[in-house]
């Protein structure tokens, strides 16, 4: 019989991968934030929860949630820019001891290729991780709470920036002039491939592993936003003419292509 799978977090990733983990003829359980989404998720044929994670409590019915599972998903992003300065950390803290109170062994732990800071060069799954945002030291140290735990089976994937439908950084960037990284690559990740790399760590039972989630297709950032941007016909993004060669980092998915996996679908739209 098929593990019972939970996620925690049904925003524009998860909502798509619990619907696509029921096609799977998993039983899936999922949470959001919003009493508004829990009918939603009740059509897709998820069981949902109404759940609200903060750095001094986790209002809502957790224990009820995860003793229903046997794998977690954390699909929680840190939201730490702007005015929002809550701990990231500290709520998982307190998400690690109710998983600790209820026995559950399983958890796949979302994570972000900004752990990987201002490294330059190949970067895989064994460069030890320099993140230099806020956003990125708060997300290392979760990695490290949920992976030091001898008693879990903690599979993290770090994935690059995310791009699918209604998503994309190009709408973000098409206006902006004198951008100076124009030949720095690319290290993005369709949403399809996301959902595939979660349901193939599903599927085949990888834990305890790290994987990083980046398409192998690397090219330098004016030429893919012009292009996107023409493509959207949006105001194409002004980069600085620099000669220089880049010294950026280029995200390896090592560990998934070692394995034998390809990624399906492209970054070009």
């Amino acid at each position: 019989m098929s593990e019972k799978i939970g996620v925690l977090g049904c925003g524009w990733l998860g909502m798509p991968l619990a619907k696509r983990i029921v096609q799977d003829s998993y039983e899936v359980f999922g949470t959001t934030t919003s009493e508004d989404k829990l009918k939603q998720l009740q059509k897709e044929g998820i069981r949902p929860f109404q759940i609200t994670l903060t750095p001094t409590a986790i209002q809502g019915a957790i224990q009820d949630f995860l003793s229903h599972i046997d794998v977690l998903i954390i699909n929680v992003p840190p939201r730490l820019r702007g005015k929002n300065t809550e701990s990231f950390v500290d709520k998982m803290v307190l998400l690690h001891s109710e998983i600790k109170k209820n026995g559950l062994t399983k958890v796949i732990f979302v994570s972000s290729t900004s752990v990987y800071g201002d490294l330059e060069g190949e970067i895989n799954e064994l460069t030890p991780p320099k993140p230099t945002t806020e956003s990125g030291k708060q997300l290392i140290e979760s990695e490290q709470l949920f992976w030091n735990d001898s008693e879990l089976s903690c599979t993290i994937i770090r994935f690059g920036g995310l791009i699918g439908p209604d998503r994309h950084p190009v709408t973000m960037l098409s206006k902006k002039t004198h951008l100076t990284n124009g030949n720095d690559p690319v290290n993005l990740i369709h949403l399809e491939d996301c959902i595939h790399m979660i349901l193939t760590i599903l599927e085949n039972q990888y834990w305890g592993e790290i994987f990083n989630g980046v398409n192998p297709f690397h090219p330098n950032k004016s030429d893919y936003y012009l292009s996107e941007a023409t493509k959207r016909g949006l105001p194409t993004p002004n980069y600085a003419t620099d000669l220089s060669k880049s010294k950026a980092k280029v995200i390896i998915s090592q560990n998934f292509l070692d394995k034998g996996y390809a990624f399906t679908t492209s970054i070009i739209s």
